[in-house]
């Protein structure tokens, strides 16, 4: 790299870290990075609390199928909600919602009652608040910044939820080894609580795209507007093969870790906390790339890059040499999905930003749920490490026959 090149990375690099320093913003990524760390405790609490009570492969899938399958039904939904309903009102009642969901599984930890099926119930519940509500939350970035540093703001909230990664592990595993899965389960029912103040203070009453703004539109104009063009479909189904063939990666360590490398909780939270380190650089990374720079060769050569290192952790002989592979994953993972949803909402127009988000939550999580149980399935029949290697064969394909087409379309310019 020249020597003007990385003159101009660093400026971007330093433009980008300035929105931290706005109030607004910097407030919201802040409370986000406290609400995810709840988040992720009880993500690596929950899978190693399923296998402590018996749980099976299959039942760990589809906990994880519970969790995102509401995404199919319930998401376009909340796009829609994010367009035209008041945003304070959607995320303060569905994240309120969701928060019981913890407290519940506390509740019942403490009072040893607690069965895997109440666990996949009560993730059926976290799936269809966060289907409803998530459009609403992920538009709130987008909104408080300029469109030109829309793909900064996507950047920094991925540096916060791949930082989140890392620390919620590690408290989460700390916690359970000294008081157990309640602990990690009310600091995250404990977590909700500044996200929701804070978006109640940063969105003003009525914040949505009114309906009067829609035109007399059909609620759901926008999502078909946004497939018919071509370089967007293929951002949308560069997530899908991604979430619905890589994702499992991370939904199965514990079984891997357990079962295939015969480790324990040190291994499986070292794992998931040195992929959120990866995430972490790889969003950092985007922050000094041109915001104006077309982001699809690198996405995409990126989710060819995770797909390969899929396959070498299932592969993988020992428990050690998880975290170094998680990390290279987290990285691509973090930088080819940012970059797509950058795409994305820089070019959507504002008035269906919510339905433009929910479109790629339906690929994200739509893929997470169904690769989540497929893989379930196959890791009982076949063994996890079958499983995951066939994951990462389909997901090479998948990116190769993705790439060419999308890489030709013609990328539309942003409006209004």
């Amino acid at each position: 790299m020249s020597l003007d090149a990385r003159a101009a990375a660093a400026g971007t690099f330093r433009a980008s870290l300035a929105l931290l320093r706005t109030r607004r913003f910097g407030t919201f990524w802040f409370a986000t990075l406290l609400s995810n760390i709840g988040t992720w405790a009880q993500q690596v609490a929950q899978p190693w609390l399923l296998l402590s009570l018996g749980a099976s492969a299959y039942l760990i899938g589809l906990d994880a199928f519970a969790m995102s399958a509401p995404v199919f039904l319930l998401t376009l939904v909340g796009g829609v909600l994010a367009d035209r309903a008041d945003r304070r009102r959607v995320i303060t009642l569905f994240q309120s919602l969701q928060m019981l969901c913890p407290v519940l599984v506390v509740a019942l930890l403490l009072a040893g009652a607690v069965e895997p099926w109440m666990v996949i119930v009560l993730s059926l519940v976290i799936g269809v608040t966060d289907a409803l509500s998530m459009p609403s939350y992920q538009s709130i970035a987008p909104s408080i910044v300029e469109r030109a540093q829309i793909p900064a703001a996507i950047a920094l909230n991925s540096t916060q939820f791949n930082l989140s990664r890392i620390l919620g592990p590690t408290l989460a595993g700390l916690l359970m080894a000294g008081v157990g899965a309640a602990g990690a389960y009310a600091v995250s029912a404990a977590s909700y609580l500044p996200f929701i103040l804070v978006a109640l203070w940063i969105l003003p009453p009525g914040a949505a795209a009114p309906a009067a703004a829609s035109g007399g539109r059909a609620p759901f104009a926008g999502i078909a507007e946004i497939a018919r063009e071509p370089a967007l479909r293929g951002a949308l189904l560069t997530a899908l093969a991604t979430s619905a063939f890589c994702a499992p990666l991370i939904t199965f360590c514990p079984v891997l870790v357990k079962e295939a490398l015969h480790g324990d909780i040190g291994h499986f939270s070292t794992a998931v906390g040195a992929f959120g380190a990866g995430g972490l650089l790889g969003g950092l990374a985007l922050l000094a790339i041109d915001p104006r720079r077309d982001r699809r060769p690198m996405s995409s050569a990126l989710a060819l890059a995770y797909a390969a290192v899929v396959a070498l952790c299932a592969l993988a002989p020992w428990a050690w040499a998880l975290p170094p592979l998680f990390a290279l994953a987290g990285a691509a993972m973090t930088a080819s999905n940012a970059s797509a949803n950058a795409l994305l909402q820089s070019v959507a127009p504002a008035r269906i930003r919510g339905q433009t988000v929910s479109l790629f939550m339906l690929a994200m999580r739509g893929g997470v749920a169904l690769g989540g149980l497929a893989t379930g399935l196959l890791a009982g029949s076949l063994g996890v490490r079958e499983a995951l290697l066939l994951d990462a064969l389909a997901a090479l394909a998948a990116h190769a026959a993705l790439r060419p087409r999308w890489l030709r379309a013609t990328l539309p310019g942003p409006t209004s």
